[in-house]
């Protein structure tokens, strides 16, 4: 059905937003000949296709150079647990020379707010040049249904405008995929329903993402290969948002204090058959399957989250910050009932820079659809 021509109409070229070159990265491959490359994102990067088509580029456009390839993808996360995850699941594999980073998807799907899409994402990006300066990075906009609608009333997605704001502000590369798809369904040279098929794509879905990504990377080594021999400096310009997670990490669960009907469980996986994600698994956890359940945490800094296994019986919380007025939350989420979902909860993002003392229990209320009072938090998640 489909021929080289007909998905031809339109230039790749026309959505790819070059702010840095891939200089450093160029240098890199090609003079010493190793490389390190990372991948982060949702589900479409950890099982994507695209992704193995771009590890088979680079491999073929430096054929003698060693690459090690992070697959740093996640099912169902976004920037705020990516802000969170950056250090464990990326940085610290060793300098990253060339890092492609996506959360358009999941930052909508899973109903963060603008704010917390710029927080996430300038929290990813910052976090990352600060520690690994000559980096070069390229963000990527993938498609969904609504954004569809969005760009054929004439518009931009919200969540597109918020990851724009940290690329420009950072001048870090962005590929417009979810607008080039968009046009070229407009344009006739395919369709979403036989053949890009769904927000995870059809093989043929994949080729397109990945030839664009291709094109975009020869264009930016033929600029670098005409550049100067010395690697180019990335100053960090001012932050956007003084609030966004540019320190964001995990804290282990077990630095919780006066524990009272919480189990701590050094390797955790749920027992009642519903499906979890990797890496969220088989790791300590903290596990309260009653209300009444409480803890104390101290820690540092201008946020506190928690990383939790949202499950089939996932229940609520309440929780104080230094001595505030308790606020409740529901954990069950509308992925719940057949997967335990890691669900990054923050319950406050806007703190001073000091010490503080949050306090949690779980409550006798729940969700109607959820069949518990559970609790299991993995990580607590401080900025």
């Amino acid at each position: 059905k489909h021929t080289t021509a007909a998905i031809n109409f339109i230039s790749p070229s026309k959505y790819h937003i070059h702010r840095q070159s891939l200089h450093n990265s160029y240098l890199k491959f090609s003079r010493e000949k190793k490389g390190r490359v990372a991948f982060m994102g949702g589900s479409i990067t950890e099982h994507g296709a695209w992704r193995g088509k771009i590890e088979d580029y680079l491999k073929n456009r430096f054929p003698d150079t060693d690459f090690e390839f992070i697959n740093a993808g996640i099912s169902s996360t976004g920037s705020t647990p990516g802000a969170f995850r950056l250090e464990q699941d990326v940085l610290s594999k060793g300098p990253i020379d060339l890092f492609f980073e996506e959360a358009a998807v999941n930052d909508e799907v899973n109903g963060f707010d603008g704010r917390a899409q710029l927080r996430g994402m300038e929290g990813i990006i910052r976090h990352a040049l600060s520690r690994y300066h000559n980096m070069d990075v390229v963000m990527l906009h993938f498609i969904d249904p609504p954004k569809l609608e969005i760009y054929k009333n004439g518009a931009v997605p919200e969540v597109i405008l918020n990851h724009e704001k940290v690329a420009e502000r950072y001048k870090v590369n962005s590929i417009h995929l979810a607008r080039e798809i968009s046009d070229r369904i407009v344009a006739g040279e395919f369709n979403w329903k036989d053949d890009f098929k769904d927000l995870h794509p059809s093989p043929f879905g994949h080729e397109i993402y990945a030839r664009s990504i291709n094109v975009f990377l020869d264009d930016a080594f033929a600029l670098a290969a005409s550049g100067s021999p010395e690697p180019a400096s990335r100053p960090l310009p001012k932050v956007l948002d003084s609030f966004s997670y540019t320190s964001g990490r995990y804290l282990p669960v077990n630095q919780a204090k006066n524990v009272i009907n919480w189990s701590f469980v050094e390797k955790w996986s749920p027992k009642d058959g519903a499906s979890t994600r990797k890496r969220y698994v088989n790791i300590p956890a903290m596990l309260a399957e009653v209300s009444g359940a409480e803890m104390k945490l101290d820690f540092t800094g201008k946020a506190i989250g928690i990383c939790i296994a949202s499950g089939p019986d996932a229940g609520m919380i309440e929780y104080s910050i230094d001595g505030a007025p308790y606020k409740k939350v529901d954990l069950f989420t509308q992925w719940s009932g057949g997967l335990h979902l890691p669900w990054y909860v923050m319950l406050n993002n806007e703190l001073e820079d000091k010490k503080h003392t949050v306090l949690i229990r779980t409550l006798s209320d729940k969700n109607d659809k959820s069949k518990g009072n559970a609790c299991r938090i993995l990580h607590f998640l401080v900025n």
